[in-house]
């Protein structure tokens, strides 16, 4: 037999990684919205960090969508259940990806 998912737990972390992810993406934009330096040099290298600052921010993003998805399978009592093939998803493969949607034999 399975073992119980503790939903609780795993709500809290996806809810405070959603914060953080929420704090690091508005860092990113404000980072994104700094008046650009007249100096062409510095000019590069801002671009050069701008590109990883989005890349960032668009890793952040779907991390999001993922987290948000996690959350809405807790309101509908399917945390912890693969999208998939409906088996559960061990708490092992929960502890490191909480908002995982797939049992690692679906992934």
């Amino acid at each position: 037999m399975a073992k119980m998912v503790d939903v609780q737990k795993y709500a809290k972390r996806l809810k405070g990684r959603l914060l953080e992810l929420n704090e690091r993406l508005e860092d990113i934009e404000q980072d994104l919205d700094e008046p650009v330096n007249p100096d062409a040099e510095e000019r590069a290298t801002e671009r050069e960090g701008d590109e990883v600052l989005e890349n960032l921010g668009n890793a952040g993003l779907v991390e999001i969508k993922k987290i948000q998805a996690a959350l809405a399978r807790i309101d509908k009592g399917t945390f912890g259940v693969c999208v998939s093939c409906e088996e559960p998803i061990s708490n092992e493969r929960l502890e490191v990806l909480p908002h995982a949607a797939r049992c690692r034999h679906c992934t």
